[in-house]
């Protein structure tokens, strides 16, 4: 059964190619969504997938790309959104 989720990434997360680094992880596990920088400095993402697969999705934002710092990562079930790709806004 899919699922939508929000997540909201706190830390060094925007000028260090997080957002392009999550298209190419979710495309890579299958995962539709949109993920966007915020005027606060945080990354944004809304992700639709199995709840298996959006686990390892917010394992790999707890990370992020290798010189990006993530402090915090903020999970949220929300209503289903049935994406169609995952892309940046």
């Amino acid at each position: 059964m899919l699922k939508s989720i929000k997540i909201n990434i706190y830390g060094k997360v925007q000028g260090v190619g997080f957002r392009y680094s999550a298209v190419q992880n979710a495309n890579e596990l299958g995962i539709t969504g949109f993920v966007k920088n915020r005027s606060d400095g945080t990354v944004y993402i809304e992700a639709d997938g199995e709840p298996d697969i959006l686990e390892q999705f917010v394992i790999w934002c707890k990370a992020g790309p290798s010189w990006s710092r993530v402090d915090d990562v903020k999970v949220v079930d929300i209503p289903f959104n049935n994406y169609k790709s995952f892309g940046i806004k």
